[in-house]
């Protein structure tokens, strides 16, 4: 196949833009949940209020993205992305400002109701823009920006949050977004090329429509659900286990995302570059199968030194990040440029409900034993491998077509 690595300078623009945007909306979904015990002491409230709170995002933003499938391919991506940003700064600006719990919620379902259009939208610029053999490079300089916000954003965060109040990390985030605003609105062309090369006999449900009539996007949207719940059927009991079964100090949680966040920094580009060059499915398929042994550890883990739990949870941020990567860059191939804002919209609300309902799965399996321990964890984890082999299987019969 024929590998064209080279990006102009314009292209590195565009990229640098996106990242920007992917680590302000990342980065006030991610800080959430380490703010959870001063939110619950301030703000009086038990935890399952404050569960209330994290998922608000989430459900609300599954819901908007589901809802955008219908419309956003008939506008310029970037004049999307622009408006829905400039809701989502509300939304933030708002969380930082709510006075009580109940604007608090309020706030975070005004974030996820702009923050759902985002993602599929940074997606749907990129898969534009890079052409499939060059495609995986693109999306694995985006994934940078979830690095960024472990190594930076949420230690910055919780410092802030610890001097100040728990106001100013979202303070923070809304003021890194205006100049991400103006980067974009000045850094990104128009992006409307989909708009003038549209297929004829548009219909307002004709996502939905191509969708259920094409087996291959539904392979596609199936990948995605089933690595989503995979993955985030883990994550929300990583740092209790940590603390309940390892022993591990919660002052030192941070380190996970710290020392997880730089070896993805290096990693991330290298996974790009070779999925572009060796093809997407055997990296993905490599990856997925290496991915086996951190998730085991993880979900097994047993009283062990500081270093020896970096290099488990340091492995599996690298075998995670190495997985999306090329699998973006297929789900984003299996649509045509005209269809494809509202597809990837579908399978970013798709995501949206899968995270939360792993979530939900894994607190119905797991719990917490009097002196602490967590039970069952390891359950999830077979969970997880199961549908990682399960993904191998969807990933291979998955087949680009632009």
């Amino acid at each position: 196949m024929l590998f064209k690595p080279s990006m102009t300078s314009k292209e590195r623009l565009l990229l640098l833009a996106l990242a920007a945007v992917n680590f302000t909306h990342i980065m006030d979904f991610m800080i959430m949940m380490p703010l959870g015990p001063q939110l619950m002491d301030l703000l009086h409230i038990n935890a399952q209020q404050f569960s209330l709170a994290v998922s608000a995002y989430g459900i609300t933003a599954g819901v908007s993205s589901f809802a955008a499938a219908f419309f956003v391919d008939q506008f310029d991506r970037k004049k999307v992305l622009v408006f829905a940003y400039v809701g989502f700064l509300m939304g933030t600006f708002s969380c930082a400002f709510a006075p009580n719990y109940e604007l608090l919620v309020a706030a975070r379902i005004l974030a996820g109701l702009f923050g759902g259009m985002i993602g599929a939208q940074v997606m749907a610029i990129v898969a534009d823009t890079f052409d499939y053999y060059r495609r995986a490079s693109a999306m694995g300089v985006l994934m940078t920006a979830f690095s960024a916000a472990s190594v930076a954003g949420v230690p910055t965060g919780l410092w802030l949050a610890a001097k100040y109040s728990w106001h100013m990390p979202f303070l923070a985030i809304g003021f890194a977004g205006i100049a991400v605003l103006v980067l974009v609105a000045f850094g990104l062309p128009p992006m409307d090329n989909h708009i003038r090369e549209k297929l004829p006999s548009h219909k307002p449900f004709q996502v939905l429509t191509d969708i259920f009539q094409t087996p291959n996007q539904m392979r596609a949207l199936s990948l995605s659900i089933v690595l989503m719940m995979g993955h985030f059927a883990i994550i929300p009991f990583i740092a209790p286990s940590l603390v309940g079964n390892v022993g591990y100090s919660q002052d030192n949680i941070f380190l996970i995302y710290l020392v997880g966040g730089v070896l993805t920094i290096f990693s991330a580009p290298l996974v790009g570059k070779l999925a572009d060059r060796l093809g997407k499915y055997p990296v993905f398929v490599f990856f997925a199968l290496f991915s086996l042994l951190p998730v085991w550890l993880i979900t097994n883990l047993w009283p062990m030194p500081l270093w020896a739990v970096l290099t488990i949870s340091g492995l599996f941020f690298i075998v995670v990040n190495g997985r999306m990567i090329p699998t973006q860059a297929l789900i984003s191939s299996v649509v045509h440029p005209q269809q494809r804002g509202g597809f990837m919209s579908i399978n970013g609300s798709m995501q949206q409900l899968a995270t939360g309902f792993a979530a939900m799965l894994s607190g119905v399996i797991v719990s917490k034993s009097p002196d602490g321990h967590l039970l069952h964890y390891n359950w999830v984890g077979y969970f997880s491998i199961t549908l990682i082999l399960v993904s191998v299987w969807l990933a291979g019969r998955v087949k680009p077509v632009g």
